[in-house]
């Protein structure tokens, strides 16, 4: 997912340097998004990983 983030946001820059403002605002949202769903699943996987290390409580 972060390297979906990384990829448009070179695109998005691409364009925006070449004069496609429309592109390269779009390219952006993308890459906008996919990087914050990429901090939540991060986020998701680290909380999960923490509690499995733990062990069950009984």
């Amino acid at each position: 997912m972060l390297r979906w983030a990384i990829l448009f946001a070179i695109v998005a820059l691409i364009a925006g340097v070449l004069g496609f403002g429309g592109i390269g605002g779009m390219a952006s949202d993308i890459a906008r998004i996919c990087f914050v769903l990429f901090l939540v699943l991060f986020v998701v996987s680290l909380v999960m990983g923490r509690r499995a290390l733990d062990g069950p409580t009984i």
